[in-house]
């Protein structure tokens, strides 16, 4: 699905990714964690190609450079950490922003399919014809998941999505909702590439987790092989213990 070899990123004399390799194979969740600082979201804006780089990044087997715009967009979207807290328009148009590669003048039959479907998945529809300006962070947070999953609604094969910190804000059943969403998304032959904080929930929903650590990949394997107690330790600089999830049986961490 996208491949990249040895990424190097530097703002001004600061470097903020340092020989990083990334390899998604369709149908695959990687989760990327890692403490503050770590280069976690840098790495997806060049991955996603927001910011530009010098090293070659094959997106189904083409640099991604080489994609058209509006082509580009119909196979990948990327959720941001920080999007607008003030926009002037109803729920429903948001998420319809997701739907703007598809049409030149007004949305057709299809994109209101795709729009309305998405708003359900994510327990947005009851709030479509609120002002966006008048929800809470969370309620603001699952239609910015909802708009860019309605770009990604369409019959081409293998898509990936780039989604950096999309808990924030969310209650606990939302943020499994959101990540059921994602999951959903990868079964059906997708990519995804997540941001996450919480590490229990990476462990529960990733195929794979890349851990990161002062600009560089610390470890990268299964949830089983990254997430041991030198990893996690040594990567976020604190005491951690490992065991087994009484119910999924994946690792579990336990800091302090």
């Amino acid at each position: 699905m996208i491949k990249a070899h040895q990424i190097n990123y530097k703002h001004k004399e600061f470097h903020i990714l340092d020989g990083v390799d990334v390899s998604v194979e369709y149908g695959e969740f990687l989760a990327i964690i890692g403490p503050n600082g770590a280069g976690k979201s840098s790495l997806l804006s060049v991955l996603s190609n927001e910011v530009k780089s010098k090293q070659k990044i094959l997106f189904k087997s083409k640099p991604i450079n080489n994609w058209e715009v509006r082509e580009l967009s119909m196979h990948k979207a990327k959720f941001s950490q920080h999007n607008s807290t003030d926009i002037p328009l109803d729920v429903k148009d948001v998420v319809m922003m997701g739907r703007y590669p598809y049409f030149d003048g007004q949305p057709k039959k299809e994109d209101h399919e795709a729009m309305n479907n998405m708003m359900y998945e994510t327990d947005v529809f009851h709030l479509k014809d609120r002002e966006y300006n008048t929800l809470s962070g969370g309620e603001k947070q699952r239609v910015h998941l909802s708009r860019v999953m309605a770009q990604l609604q369409n019959e081409i094969a293998h898509k990936l999505i780039f989604l950096d910190e999309p808990l924030n804000n969310l209650d606990i059943k939302h943020q499994y909702k959101a990540l059921e969403t994602i999951k959903n998304f990868t079964k059906k032959a997708n990519s995804a590439i997540v941001v996450l904080h919480d590490l229990n929930l990476a462990a529960q929903f990733a195929d794979k987790i890349l851990l990161m650590k002062s600009g560089k990949v610390s470890s990268y394997g299964t949830p089983e092989e990254v997430f041991t107690a030198e990893n996690i330790s040594n990567a976020y600089n604190f005491p951690c213990t490992i065991c087994p999830h009484p119910i999924t049986h994946n690792p579990m961490i336990i800091f302090g």
